[in-house]
């Protein structure tokens, strides 16, 4: 998701009365119990971004969730998985109501300084979606009196607001990435800026709407995806270890190939460890 931290006092005071109201004061304890077995840790995540995590007849699924999975059962742990939405994972993992924030995060130095991370599983850049016959050629090309539909709070967002400024009536936001297409299906957009997986695979899987993925590597950086955890989690060591062995086991292969058909570049990740 590439996402970055957004809230505003107000936002973030609204959304810890909503959690206390839900009856999630408690998390998932993260020790050990009393007969020396670890116990269920609870990760939090935004399942409406497919393909990494999406609601199937009431179920998550997805390549995070496929990731989590294996990873959760190399170090040794159970865990349940539950949708509550971007802006609420990082409340609860402020809280320590949850243990572990999965949802196509993408490390940086902002998020760092209040969030721990695992080492990197995903490499990800931002992309383009516009309708086949669009003339627009790069990311230059928004410039030109195009109006960019973006999710909202998103590094996509960032990377718009940075080719057209950060009060630009052109920047269309929304909650979603599935609304935000809906705008360019609609002609109320020229175009989406979104994670590359996310909008290729729109792409692939949707091609009686005529849209094509366009690529401006320099105009747009890569980026990391990782686990995110509350500041000093005790479980993020066991994670790490955990994420480099199913990437060197073959596992995250598997998976990989699984969602998206190609062969990962594990090597930009260990690079990357």
């Amino acid at each position: 998701m590439k996402k970055f931290k957004l809230f505003s006092t107000v936002l973030m005071a609204a959304l810890l009365l909503v959690l206390s109201a839900c009856g999630t004061s408690k998390s998932t304890s993260t020790t050990t119990g009393g007969d020396g077995e670890k116990k269920t840790l609870r990760v939090v995540t935004d399942a409406a971004y497919a393909p990494f995590e999406y609601q199937d007849k009431g179920e998550v699924v997805g390549f995070d969730i496929d990731f989590i999975n294996a990873v959760a059962k190399e170090a040794g742990y159970k865990i349940k998985v539950e949708h509550v939405g971007w802006d609420p994972i990082f409340v609860e993992l402020d809280k320590k109501i949850a243990d572990i924030g999965l949802s196509a995060i993408t490390i940086n130095d902002e998020r760092k300084q209040t969030y721990d991370f695992s080492v990197p599983y995903f490499l990800s850049t931002n992309k383009i979606l516009v309708p086949k016959d669009s003339d627009i050629k790069s990311a230059a090309d928004l410039k030109n009196n195009k109006t960019v539909a973006v999710q909202n709070a998103t590094t996509g967002q960032e990377a718009v607001e940075g080719l057209l400024g950060k009060n630009s009536d052109k920047i269309k936001k929304f909650e979603n990435n599935n609304l935000a297409i809906l705008e360019l299906k609609s002609g109320g957009a020229d175009a989406v800026v979104a994670d590359n997986t996310v909008i290729e695979q729109y792409a692939k899987n949707n091609p009686k709407d005529n849209f094509v993925v366009i690529e401006d590597s320099g105009a747009f950086a890569k980026e990391f995806y990782g686990l995110m955890f509350p500041k000093g989690s005790k479980i993020k060591a066991d994670f790490d270890k955990a994420v480099k062995a199913v990437i060197d086991n073959g596992t995250y292969a598997d998976v990989y190939k699984k969602w998206f058909k190609v062969e990962p570049d594990t090597q930009i990740l260990k690079d990357q460890q």
